[in-house]
């Protein structure tokens, strides 16, 4: 079964800084990409990061590029997204998945059942 439990979520004022971890068990894919999408009140899912398993390459939302950077520590089975100079606009839960369909599955923020965890609440203030 596969489990992901974020965390690191919270308030920030804008220009501030979080960083959002996803411990990940309970799957065995042998290709994969994991990372973060994230859903804002009354705005569809849009995937925000993603690492693929295969090469190490990495995958960002045009309007976090720069500013996002999204890493991962196999020994731990954690995935990170620090997040810098957050905006409003970054307000969202942020959710972590993982995906043996790759990273444009990922980063289309549609995530098979049972490949997302339940969520964190990222919140930047002006």
């Amino acid at each position: 079964e596969v489990q992901l439990v974020e965390s690191g979520g919270g308030l920030v004022q804008v220009g501030g800084s979080l960083r959002l971890s996803c411990a990940a068990s309970g799957f065995t894919f042998d290709d994969y990409a994991i990372g973060w999408f994230r859903q804002a009140p009354g705005k569809e899912r849009e995937g925000v990061a993603c690492i693929s398993s295969s090469d190490g390459s990495r995958y960002y939302l045009d309007s976090v590029k720069g500013r996002f950077t999204i890493s991962s520590d196999n020994a731990k089975n954690t995935v990170y997204l620090q997040m810098n100079s957050l905006i409003p606009e970054d307000t969202a839960v942020y959710y972590c998945a993982v995906d043996p369909r790759g990273p444009i599955a990922v980063l289309s923020a549609v995530p098979l059942d049972g490949n997302w965890g339940q969520g964190t609440q990222v919140t930047v203030s002006s």
